[in-house]
């Protein structure tokens, strides 16, 4: 039986090389940007923040984060996702569905 193409993509994307790279990017476009400055500032200085800002800034660093993997996955021949070396499966994403 063949592995669900979710469960190959996310074991694709757990790769310590991809991480790096993904992880840097939502780094650097949640913190260089400055996203969280730009959408919630006026709420932070205006001491009207609550738990929805924080997972709203929370959320600058998770969308660049999933942008990144679909950016890193479309640029994959599905062969090279379907190909995982073993070595993969110990990465930090292990048992993932």
């Amino acid at each position: 039986m063949s592995e669900r193409p979710i469960a190959v993509a996310v074991r694709y994307c757990c790769r310590p090389r991809h991480l790096r790279r993904t992880l840097a990017i939502a780094v650097v476009v949640g913190v260089i940007t400055a996203f969280t400055a730009i959408n919630q500032l006026d709420v932070i200085l205006g001491g009207e923040a609550t738990a929805v800002t924080a997972v709203k800034a929370g959320m600058n660093f998770v969308v660049p984060f999933i942008v990144s993997n679909v950016g890193l996955l479309s640029g994959r021949p599905s062969a090279q996702v379907r190909d995982a070396a073993p070595q993969d499966a110990k990465t930090p994403c292990r048992g993932t569905p």
